[in-house]
């Protein structure tokens, strides 16, 4: 037989692997939670943020880990590249069109938070701004600011940039590369969960919660699920249970995500986030090993599936739209504005997958090889020119003499 010749790293786009809709309904789910939450309709919302970050992990993980098998290396430029079409254009849309319209309409508080945190936004680094700002997560929603929720894309993309480098030494050095990833990701995650206890015990959980060493865990446990071995051990476990261990993992994230409240349950904060997060993970791995179960067939209803295509979208627009759309400006509360907040955000992130994200994701040749890194300059370049011409208003100044 012939030696056959691995192909390079920078020409690998991924061997096609079956769609799995259960995972399109995964991600409807984590951004109907996201969405009841920031709204005031579920306690526990938040934890969607959790199952999207295992959805990541356990994604990513198994794109690496394909690329490797069929490559025999990892190509992070290759890896970069994609995720910059993918994430980059309705960033750089939501950043650029609500920094605009905050400068044109918003109050002055509004616009200097927005102008202070833009640049942090296009940095990917705004969870650490914002600690640094000392905004606690907890107590800041329906305060001014319109991007922090963003908080966990700068989670996601530093883990996209730390990632495939230590795949690629991996792969470079270990002889079993699946179970070595497996070992790194789950050692890993261990010690992501005993910083997150040991700093756990602030009043205010923010620095633990959208930090992105203490959240780590949530990503690599995906990663984990996403190895080979680790998988036939799961369906080995479940066996022909997998129907009824992946039921009974949806209910028990159901029952938390009921129960969860973020600055009550300190819990979460001691072992209760990593064990979601686990069990989001492994009903992952089950979706995807058993994909004919009743779960896996609940998850592909059309309708969930379809906030899972537009999920992204929904997630980067619904804040600004939930700020924007304040009691003082529209005169709704409650149910109504929920209503309103749903329509606004699904209409802009319907417009945001078909006329932004797809085309460029998908059909733009201009946004690969040399012309894409000088578009992508070109866009980077956009917004940060905002950040120099729109002046931010003048702080208030407090007269104190005659107190």
């Amino acid at each position: 037989m012939s030696e056959v010749q691995p192909v390079p790293a920078t020409r690998f786009a991924g061997p096609r692997k079956p769609h799995l809709p259960a995972l399109d309904g995964l991600r409807g789910v984590a951004i109907l939670g996201v969405l009841l939450f920031h709204t005031g309709h579920l306690p526990g919302g938040f934890l969607g943020v959790d199952l999207f970050f295992a959805l990541s992990g356990y994604l990513i993980t198994d794109l690496l880990l394909r690329e490797i098998e069929t490559t025999g290396a990892v190509s992070p430029a290759a890896f970069w590249g994609r995720r910059v079409r993918r994430l980059l254009p309705a960033l750089v849309t939501v950043l650029t069109g609500v920094t605009v319209l905050v400068w044109a309409v918003g109050p002055p508080d509004l616009v200097r938070t927005t102008l202070d945190d833009g640049p942090w936004v296009q940095l990917n680094l705004v969870n650490w701004h914002l600690l640094a700002e000392s905004a606690g997560y907890w107590d800041r929603f329906g305060s001014q600011r319109v991007f922090e929720h963003l908080w966990s894309i700068a989670v996601e993309e530093q883990f996209y940039l730390l990632w495939p480098p230590v795949l690629l030494v991996i792969a470079r050095y270990a002889r079993r590369v699946a179970g070595r990833v497996a070992v790194v990701a789950a050692t890993a995650s261990i010690g992501s969960l005993a910083l997150m206890v040991a700093l756990a015990g602030a009043a205010d959980p923010s620095r633990v919660y959208t930090g992105t060493d203490t959240r780590a865990f949530s990503l690599l446990l995906g990663a984990v699920v996403a190895t080979g071995p680790v998988r036939a051990a799961l369906a080995r476990a479940a066996g022909r249970w997998a129907g009824a261990v992946a039921a009974l993992l949806a209910v028990g994230i159901g029952i938390l995500w009921s129960l969860a409240d973020g600055t009550t349950s300190r819990w979460l904060f001691t072992g209760g986030l990593f064990a979601h997060s686990l069990a989001a993970a492994l009903l992952i791995g089950l979706c995807v090993q058993a994909p004919r179960t009743r779960v896996a067939g609940v998850l592909a209803w059309p309708p969930l599936r379809w906030f899972g295509l537009i999920s992204y979208g929904l997630y980067l627009w619904h804040w600004p739209v939930f700020v924007l759309l304040s009691p003082e400006r529209t005169g709704l509360d409650g149910l109504p504005r929920t209503l309103a907040v749903f329509a606004v955000s699904i209409g802009l992130a319907t417009l945001s997958k078909y006329l932004v994200e797809d085309p460029i994701r998908f059909r733009a040749r201009w946004a690969r090889g040399r012309i894409g890194v000088l578009a992508f300059a070109a866009v980077m370049a956009g917004p940060a020119v905002l950040w120099v011409v729109l002046p931010a208003p003048a702080p208030v100044v407090v007269d104190i003499t005659g107190l």
